[in-house]
């Protein structure tokens, strides 16, 4: 009976301090927690969109201004994000030397292609949603104090595709550099030419390439930068056309799909096939580099090409100097007799 009278007076007294507002502050936060759930937004504090990103290899969580400081390149891992053309471009090129070229050229829909949408209403959509009037940015800049010509492809614009206006800008940008005496850089990040275009798409690959010719025949350096992805006609015209390839690391490269390819042999292909480093093995790519080097390597390629073709160019004048004079005193000596035989005139 007296433990239960006690009992009851130490009930009594909880009751009255509580009520009296002298309940111990644990106590008071212990019912709290008791009394109601904790919603879903208090247990998962809010964080800033875009303020982290999670790399997509090793999952660690990076703060976005330490990645993009890096280059959008994972600390952990190493991992490439892939970036747009904007951040590319403001990668590789000087600040406030860039110039973007044609920026008001614009696809048709000739053969009025519709899926499951229109053609037409599908550019619109993805010109609205990235900004971007087509699938690759052009200009011209200064990459370490050297001017460059640059084309940067976007695989958000419908998957970085080959269409009429790629393959316009990226001609009109060989052609600029050709008449300038510009190297050219290309960063490559495509699935190929776009089905939408049907034959006017497959006509780039021929129209780039014969612009690369003419810029090869006038001794100028064109560098196609391999990104992940590139596929397709991209890699079956302009990517590998370069006098130096680079790539970065772990990037896709190839025509066909791996499961295409995988169905039509009937067999399992190898983890690494279509990758950088498995081209670098077989000998379609020159060199991986990272994309923290990567700027510093094109200068350096540019910068020593650009003195071996001064070298040329002057070992070229002096032999030609050489000769003129040479041909000058053979005229005077002879009254023109062997200056005709010089240039092939005689018997003409």
């Amino acid at each position: 009976m007296s433990s239960t009278r006690s009992c009851n007076t130490s009930i009594k007294m909880a009751t009255n301090k509580e009520s009296r507002g002298l309940m111990p502050l644990f106590d008071w936060f212990a019912n709290r927690q008791k009394s109601g759930p904790i919603s879903r937004e208090r247990q998962q504090p809010e964080i800033a969109d875009g303020l982290w990103n999670k790399c997509a290899a090793c999952g660690v969580l990076a703060y976005t201004k330490e990645l993009r400081a890096n280059q959008m390149v994972c600390l952990e891992c190493g991992y490439h994000v892939r970036v747009d053309s904007d951040e590319r471009i403001h990668q590789l090129i000087d600040a406030n030397t860039w110039t973007p070229l044609d920026e008001n050229l614009r696809s048709e829909d000739p053969l009025q292609f519709r899926d499951r949408k229109a053609y037409s209403d599908r550019l619109t959509e993805t010109q609205e949603k990235t900004g971007l009037v087509d699938a690759v940015q052009t200009g011209e800049g200064q990459l370490e104090g050297l001017p460059v010509a640059l084309g940067v492809m976007d695989f958000r614009f419908m998957g970085g595709s080959m269409g009429s206006v790629v393959g316009e800008k990226l001609t009109r940008l060989v052609e600029l550099a050709t008449q300038k005496r510009y190297s050219v850089i290309i960063v490559c990040a495509s699935g190929g030419a776009r089905m939408q275009e049907g034959m006017l798409s497959l006509m780039q690959m021929a129209k780039i390439s014969a612009a690369l010719d003419r810029h090869r025949e006038a001794q100028l350096l064109y560098i196609p930068v391999l990104t992940n992805p590139t596929m397709g006609g991209v890699t079956a015209s302009f990517a590998m056309l370069g006098d130096i390839i680079l790539a970065e690391p772990k990037a896709t490269i190839g025509f066909a799909g791996r499961r295409v390819i995988e169905q039509t042999l009937r067999e399992k292909l190898p983890d690494d096939f279509q990758t950088a480093e498995d081209l670098l093995c077989h000998g379609f790519v020159d060199a991986i580099v990272p994309r923290t080097q990567l700027k510093k390597t094109l200068k350096q390629l540019i910068s020593l090409h650009q003195t071996q073709t001064t070298t040329h160019h002057l070992v070229q004048w002096e032999a030609m100097a050489l000769s003129s004079s040479s041909i000058s005193s053979r005229v005077s000596a002879s009254g023109g007799v062997e200056a005709q035989r010089a240039f092939g005139w005689a018997n003409r």
